[in-house]
């Protein structure tokens, strides 16, 4: 049953872009009720997503040089908002005193959102990937804080009260009941930081790059190429909805335990 309307989620899935496609052609190249230079067809797009991987005009490189370097940046400030972020929020979950003297320092911190940031790593960094994988890592480091913190506190007191009358002492409970209860909550966590991660990536990119996906569409408003910006915005999506792919698929494997 469940496969079957997978399935069937995947047909209507098609038959939704397709149809959106087709309109998106009659309204550009069959009926031209919308110019060309407004938005320009899905012929066009089509032909500037494949062109721009071995064409470096008119921004000064190819896609895969720009997804390259975006995705370095974008990876390296989520995993270090993973690393320390999701430790960090149990320690504060579990520890009353360790959150007594943590808490409000993030509590200052949590409300300012990623691309405030910005200025203060270019000030601090420059304009390379390290200032920008630190603006990565302030968004994905907040996200992952407080998913893990939320999950460890709703563990259920039943089940520490089972691992006390057995003698499991306090750490031995953490890691053997607390975290495994907190791992959908921890899961969840790592998407919604690496979404949001990859927003902050863009903005961070439009506003001081040289190289990567928000540096390529800044540079082609500025010249009027919409067709290089859709195909920009469109890869920028396909990515962010491939790694959320891959962090699902990750999620199934470890709370349901099964083989790779």
């Amino acid at each position: 049953m469940k496969k079957e309307n997978n399935r069937k989620y995947i047909i209507i899935a098609i038959i939704s872009l397709a149809t959106f496609v087709l309109i998106w052609e009659l309204l550009t190249d069959v009926l031209k009720l919308i110019p060309k230079t407004m938005i320009p067809s899905p012929i066009k797009i089509a032909t500037t997503f494949f062109v721009k991987f071995y064409d470096p005009n008119p921004d000064g490189a190819t896609m895969f040089q720009h997804l390259f370097s975006s995705l370095r940046i974008a990876l390296t400030g989520y995993t270090l908002g993973i690393i320390i972020g999701v430790p960090l929020g149990i320690s504060m979950a579990w520890f009353k005193r360790f959150e007594m003297f943590v808490r409000p320092v993030f509590d200052l911190l949590r409300p300012l959102p990623g691309i405030s940031w910005i200025p203060l790593m270019i000030i601090l960094f420059g304009i390379g990937v390290f200032s920008k994988a630190m603006v990565i890592f302030m968004t994905s480091f907040v996200a992952n804080t407080i998913n893990s913190y939320s999950g460890i506190k709703v563990t259920r007191s039943v089940h520490l009260w089972v691992g006390q009358t057995f003698g499991a002492s306090n750490l031995k409970m953490l890691f053997k009941i607390a975290i495994p209860s907190a791992l959908p909550m921890i899961l969840t966590g790592l998407k919604v930081s690496l979404g949001v991660s990859w927003a902050t990536l863009v903005a961070a990119e439009l506003l001081a790059s040289t190289r990567g996906l928000g540096f390529m569409i800044m540079q082609c408003r500025g010249i009027f190429r919409i067709d290089v910006i859709i195909v920009g915005m469109l890869v920028i999506g396909g990515m962010g909805a491939f790694l959320t792919y891959l962090i699902t698929f990750l999620e199934k494997k470890v709370l349901k335990g099964g083989r790779w």
